[in-house]
């Protein structure tokens, strides 16, 4: 097993090292500090002071370097410019060749730049993290509000790339003019359509992207998902084994996660009638949604753990159990009993196999495609979320064949239990299990990349204990023993938690905040589409096809939401900026959605509902993203791992809000719009005032 310290080394460029972070020196440092505290020979305040000096003249360091080579590529650029204007007026083939290639050259050196930055940017978040582990208070609050936002700030170099863009720039439009149309000498600015076919722009924008936390559509779209990439970013020509990687394994793990949410919505609409049908009250839809949501609660567990020895298994008892399930819940209509009914949903929640999904796109998808396939997992959630109550909206009919009946309730459990059995025949046919390591669960995990690691630093404020305690003291959740000098961490400090317990007490304030938050978007939105049937029945008398339609519009909002979220406003502003904004918007559209005095109009219920609901979207988005960046390496990988603590937190609002529903109904249905958003508010403004408490962490 390597420690953080080790790895960092080792990713250095060996003629550069003398200007990285010394993250090992820093490491000593606090340990010092520790024993010179626990001894009383320094105070807090000194500590503090002294820290911070050795910070700015570590990041001085590594900015006058970095100045100093933007300088020397600056200067060959300017060379290589006069070349480049000679040829304009005498074109020469080979010449103009031996041109590019020597723009390439400058293009490598300026990556090996940008590497260096990256390495010290997570260096520098890392070293802040074990600072506050160590002590217990907030110094990267401290750290970064008093450096990253001052007009001389050197951080910003460091984190913010300042200056590299033009070198960036210069290498990239020249590069563009001499690409395979010699003497032509197009320029950039006039064709920005033309691609530039190079590999060398290709990997400068990508390693700029990182470092800039700057994203796309597909970058947002994937972090929905919370699948952990590479923590240090990944040398140049480094190889990714692919023997894992099977495209059809992928498509059907994809199919499998669209059908269950299909499963989840397409009762929707139906089952406040479905309920009555069977003699019980309209709002015990509530449980019979939720219900699904309570078995999925223990499935997820489950089905995370058996996915550490096979994927294929676990994925052909999902299907069988959800076919037995859909039966069942079809068969309640005939057989009168609202008992078999939340038994056949109970079922299907038992049959959840995202975590089994999640867990095949990390860690048998190779790092190049595993974008496109976390962005393909969170896609085909949102396609099913849309298609379960169009679906429902389509089955309207009624007839019987012996003594079984198809109707617009019963209809949705018998097209599911046959898309189950078409899809069992598929997976049996088609799924190619791959290598399984049998010790998975006792190796190092995989760390996330630059943009979702280092900050979970502990922030219990300047009051707090200044030392933590003497097991946490041995080690820390890099996996570096503080009690050693070496940079060998122990295995044991290296493994994923092993349990409930365990991850748990991985949980610093600022995931639990952001764990808290997917809580509250998950709750405000389940109550919401829970509620649509019977509320808008009882309010605008709305029919199970307009139900649909309504439901069916707002799961299309997901993916154009996400394209102008992911390709304009995340790079105009910080996540924790985002996630402030669509909090306060989610809580503006849960007051508009009250009831008080005035008569309910089909305009309010709708336009509030797209507030809330489009910017739960966002939220969602951006807080996956910075709760994996928050969150200890040690839930990047295992059964307890942060995919699955967020699933359990989703579902868990799932259960309370469908739960909150049935027991409102008891109050009539005159009043269960208000007394359902009374929760949601309560916990949407906790949120908001738990965010403004971590903002300083989330940088």
């Amino acid at each position: 097993m390597v420690a953080f310290g080790k790895k960092l080394k080792q990713r250095q460029i060996e003629e550069w090292q003398r200007y990285y972070i010394n993250y090992k020196l820093m490491k000593k440092k606090v340990k010092q500090y520790a024993q010179q505290i626990e001894v009383g020979m320094q105070d807090r305040r000194h500590v503090l002071k002294d820290f911070s000096r050795m910070l700015d003249n570590q990041i001085e360091k590594i900015v006058l370097f970095l100045l100093e080579q933007q300088g020397l590529l600056a200067s060959r650029i300017s060379k290589l410019g006069e070349k480049h204007n000679a040829l304009q007026h005498q074109p020469d083939i080979s010449q103009i060749c031996e041109l590019r290639e020597a723009y390439r050259d400058v293009g490598r050196d300026l990556l090996k730049l940008l590497f260096f930055v990256e390495v010290n940017a997570i260096g520098l978040r890392k070293i802040l993290k074990k600072f506050d582990k160590r002590f217990g208070y907030r110094f990267t609050d401290y750290y970064v509000k008093t450096r990253a936002n001052h007009p001389y700030s050197q951080l910003q170099q460091v984190f913010k790339h300042v200056g590299i863009g033009a070198v960036v720039g210069a290498v990239s439009r020249n590069l563009h003019e001499l690409q395979d149309r010699q003497g032509s000498y197009l320029s950039i600015y006039d064709q920005p359509a033309l691609p530039l076919q190079d590999p060398v722009i290709d990997s400068i924008k990508a390693a700029v992207d990182r470092l800039t936390h700057s994203t796309n559509f597909l970058n947002f779209l994937a972090q929905h998902a919370l699948i952990m990439q590479e923590e240090l970013p990944t040398p140049v020509g480094e190889h990714v084994d692919d023997q894992k990687y099977h495209f059809i394994s992928l498509i059907l793990n994809l199919a499998n996660t669209f059908l269950y949410m299909v499963n989840t919505y397409i009762i929707v609409p139906t089952a406040d009638d479905y309920s009555m049908s069977l003699g019980a009250a309209a709002t015990v839809c509530g449980v019979v949604i939720g219900s699904m949501a309570v078995a999925q609660v223990f499935s997820s567990v489950y089905f995370s753990a058996w996915s550490n020895k096979s994927y294929f298994r676990p994925l052909v008892f999902s299907s069988i159990v959800l076919f037995v399930g859909n039966t069942l819940y079809a068969l309640a209509f005939d057989l009168h009993s609202i008992w078999v009914l939340l038994i056949g949903r109970l079922f299907c929640g038992l049959g959840s196999a995202r975590a089994v999904n999640r867990r095949y796109i990390s860690d048998c998808v190779p790092l190049k495609y595993r974008m496109q396939a976390s962005a393909g997992f969170v896609s085909a959630s949102a396609l099913g979320m849309a298609c379960g109550p169009a679906f429902a909206g389509l089955l309207q009919t009624d007839f019987k064949i012996y003594k079984l009946t198809f109707n617009q309730v019963t209809l949705p459990g018998w097209v599911m239990a046959v898309a189950w059995l078409i899809y069992l025949i598929w997976l049996w046919i088609s799924f190619k299990e791959p290598p399984h390591d049998e010790t998975e669960e006792n190796q190092m995990p995989q760390e996330s990349n630059a943009e979702t690691v280092e900050n979970d630093g502990l922030e219990k404020g300047l009051k707090q204990p200044l030392l933590i305690s003497s097991e946490d003291q041995q080690q820390d959740e890099d996996g570096d023993l503080e009690c050693d000098e070496s940079e060998e961490a122990s295995e044991e400090s290296r493994r994923p938690a092993t349990s409930i317990q365990s991850a748990y007490r991985l949980l610093t304030p600022s995931v639990k905040v952001q764990l808290l938050i997917y809580f509250m978007l998950k709750y405000a939105m389940e109550i919401l589409l829970s509620e649509s049937s019977v509320v808008t029945t009882y309010y605008f008398g709305w029919s199970t096809s307009k139900v649909a339609i309504f439901l069916a519009c707002i799961g299309l909002t997901v993916l154009p939401v996400n394209i102008v979220v992911g390709s304009y406003i995340s790079n105009m502003f910080e996540d924790r900026q985002i996630l402030l904004a669509s909090e306060i918007m989610v809580c503006i559209g849960i007051l508009l959605s009250f009831h008080i005095i005035v008569p309910y109009s089909v305009v309010q219920y709708v336009g509030s509902g797209l507030i809330m609901f489009v910017s739960a979207e966002v939220l969602e988005g951006v807080n996956l993203s910075l709760l994996s960046r928050v969150m200890s390496s040690r839930l990047s990988r295992g059964t307890y791992n942060g995919g699955l603590l967020s699933t359990e937190a989703g579902t868990l609002a799932r259960v309370v809000a469908d739960g909150t529903i049935t027991l409102a109904g008891y109050l009539g249905e005159s009043r269960l719009l208000n007394i359902t958003l009374l929760p949601s508010l309560v916990i949407c403004i906790s949120s908001i005032l738990a965010t403004c408490y971590t903002y300083n962490s989330l940088y």
